[in-house]
């Protein structure tokens, strides 16, 4: 029996569904509890895992392959570093923004945007090959049918007859929005996503599956959908869904503090709270 079905976001390739659900499922209690709702069984809720799909074959040197500013691709990758950059700067005064005056002597936009998210609150600690290694795991995403497939068959394979509500974060929400297209005969389904990049012009929206044009198509299976996302949020750089899915989203700001796009104050907020526990209740 799986009433609560949860989706990962990037850069999660070397964990597995139960090591990110012993960080999910207390977080997710915790928002619950927040908003007095009622928490579900452990067995009640489940990991759509995807992140072995990412994971590189055996290779020289440790973990993430060794990548430098000269390894990411034109096109997506590079317009994804860029504009976290440009997210990140508006909202974390120690990030030098794009047209800031710097020493850096480096002529290469990628190159500078790496060294500024650096010193931002979510990337700061990771390594400047991760997060080439975050913006290419998008990138392939969009553009290998066969990766798209099969993660999409991951989530296909957790959602049961007994699933009320599905909570998906940062890349998450792409899939679980592409995946809920792909299968109309499920019903009755609460959709709550967390830190989404949907509503991304070009990068994203225009990129999804089905086409937007000419509107985005509202997944049959969902009756309800929530859209929560922090302000300073680096990743979901369109806040609100509403004015690209419809006005039957509800979309909310909540505030992280300096992690604003890690899903465990996500999932411990009141507001994602309310929402999964209103799926639960009907």
């Amino acid at each position: 029996m799986t009433r609560v079905v949860l989706v990962h976001g990037i850069a999660q390739q070397v964990k597995g569904a139960e090591t990110l659900l012993a960080d999910w499922y207390p977080a997710l209690c915790d928002g619950l509890a927040l908003a007095s709702g009622p928490r579900p069984e452990p067995h009640d809720v489940a990991m759509a895992f995807y992140g072995d799909l990412f994971r590189p074959a055996g290779h020289r040197g440790f973990g993430v392959p060794d990548l430098d500013a000269s390894d990411v691709e034109d096109g997506l990758e590079t317009d994804l570093l860029l504009g976290w950059w440009h997210a990140a700067a508006q909202h974390e005064p120690q990030v030098t923004g794009p047209e800031a005056t710097t020493r850096l002597r480096t002529p290469y936009a990628v190159q500078r945007a790496l060294n500024a998210l650096s010193h931002s609150a979510f990337f700061a600690g990771i390594s400047e090959r991760l997060m080439i290694a975050s913006a290419r795991q998008v990138r392939r995403y969009f553009s290998e049918p066969d990766i798209r497939a099969r993660v999409q068959d991951r989530l296909a394979r957790t959602v049961t007859t007994d699933t009320e509500v599905i909570v998906a974060h940062s890349l998450g929400t792409v899939v679980a929005y592409e995946t809920l297209c792909a299968h109309p005969e499920w019903s009755d389904l609460s959709l709550i996503t967390l830190g989404s990049p949907l509503a991304i012009p070009r990068l994203v929206l225009d990129r999804l599956l089905p086409p937007p044009a000419p509107h985005p198509r509202w997944p049959a299976s969902v009756t309800r959908w929530t859209n929560i996302a922090d302000r300073a949020d680096a990743v979901a750089l369109t806040k609100t869904l509403a004015p690209a899915f419809g006005s039957r989203i509800t979309d909310l700001l909540v505030h992280n503090g300096p992690q604003a796009h890690d899903v465990r104050p996500y999932l411990t907020a009141r507001e994602t709270g309310a929402a999964v526990a209103e799926a639960l209740a009907v």
